[in-house]
């Protein structure tokens, strides 16, 4: 019961903030959505890795898989770094623009 009441409130929640910040929101989500498909990429990697280790017949080929490997996580981590960096500026920007635009108060429309 108390479950239900919290994924109303969540949900009356993001609804409004989509309606306040439809731009924001959409950023937001894609965020989230390239934050999830990274993620998915670099399991699907962890999983290769591990294959290629457990055919390895030598202590120097399975040296060569690790190196391999964690150079290319290393390189993974900083591009997505990166990219969610650059999205999440952006999103910001976004934000603090939709923010003044035609919000603005004149100093006459408040009454002394």
């Amino acid at each position: 019961m108390n479950g239900d009441k919290t994924q109303s409130l969540e949900g009356s929640a993001a609804a409004a903030m989509l309606a306040a910040f439809p731009n924001a929101t959409r950023d937001w989500m894609e965020i989230m959505a390239e934050s999830a498909r990274f993620l998915s990429a670099r399991l699907r990697a962890d999983v290769a890795a591990q294959q290629a280790m457990l055919a390895c017949r030598s202590p120097a080929e399975l040296f060569q898989v690790q190196t391999e490997f964690c150079s290319t996580a290393l390189q993974d981590y900083a591009n997505e770094a990166a990219r969610i960096g650059r999205k999440m500026t952006e999103t910001v920007e976004d934000t603090l623009t939709d923010l003044k635009t035609g919000r603005a108060r004149g100093y006459d429309d408040v009454p002394l």
